[in-house]
């Protein structure tokens, strides 16, 4: 019995909980506001979480990252109590703070980055400022950057509508990003998990491009003592009205010889 008690304690310990933030609602489902439900929906459609079912005023689903046993909670108490449901699923599973991730949009990144951090202020966020209400502020925090629209008076605006179809390409790569560097954030490393997201929003240039040309010696180059750049510089200098004349002048040749025969042997014995 005891060390059934122990195991089991030992499994909640190791549990990680993302909460992803949005309003519940076909009608918000695309919405700036919702990209932490769309980032859980990734990463459990990726990999192979539990179906969604009800609890903790959520939708939750569970199912392993790298080895570690996480749930995926996406609160349905609307934005502004989202505290409520991650307070209750915290302590059901007798979680700390630091146990959980929340992903949300950041209006004060660029859309399409993506940064994390641990523990902090909420900034303004009503999801994050009822959480901050529930659990404290030791969480971590995976910002998703939707862009700002300038001004402070439009933000509500913003964020409760759809991204347009000029941003469904980055949008993609983003959620599949995080979605690759799941493991990675469950075990709590963040340069990691960075990094596999940076592989879909920007990924290295081809190492199998096309590459410029060698440009070979000729032998007069190689006679000048010209590598093949810089002869090829010289061969592809500009024209200009200085140089034009010279190069276009043909070298001078000696004048034919109209002696006679007679005449080329007396010179030769003068």
């Amino acid at each position: 019995l005891w060390g059934n008690i122990r195991a089991n304690r030992g499994i909640r310990q190791a549990m990680k909980l993302f909460v992803g933030l949005g309003n519940p609602g076909a009608k918000y489902a695309r919405n700036r506001h919702n990209i932490g439900f769309m980032a859980l929906d990734e990463i459990a459609s990726d990999h192979g979480f539990s179906p969604w079912k009800s609890k903790f005023q959520a939708q939750i689903c569970e199912g392993t990252l790298g080895g570690i046993k996480v749930l995926l909670l996406k609160p349905q108490t609307f934005m502004n109590l989202s505290g409520q449901s991650v307070g209750e699923a915290l302590r059901f599973y007798k979680l700390g703070s630091d146990d959980v991730t929340v992903l949300h949009d950041e209006l004060d990144l660029a859309p399409g980055k993506c940064r994390v951090k641990q523990g902090g202020g909420h900034a303004g966020h009503n999801g994050l400022r009822s959480i901050h209400s529930h659990i404290g502020a030791d969480y971590g925090r995976v910002r998703l950057g939707v862009g700002h629209p300038g001004h402070k008076d439009a933000v509500a605006g913003y964020v409760l509508r759809d991204f347009p179809k000029a941003d469904e390409a980055w949008l993609d790569d983003l959620l599949r990003g995080i979605s690759d560097g799941a493991a990675a954030l469950a075990a709590g490393d963040g340069g990691k998990f960075m990094n596999a997201v940076s592989l879909r929003v920007a990924p290295p240039r081809s190492s199998t491009g096309s590459k410029a040309p060698v440009k070979k010696q000729t032998s007069g180059q190689k006679a000048a003592g010209l590598p093949p750049s810089a002869a090829s510089v010289q061969n592809t200098a500009t024209t200009t009205p200085e140089n034009s004349t010279a190069d276009a002048a043909p070298a001078s040749s000696p004048a034919p010889d109209s002696r006679s025969a007679l005449e080329k042997l007396v010179d030769k014995f003068k």
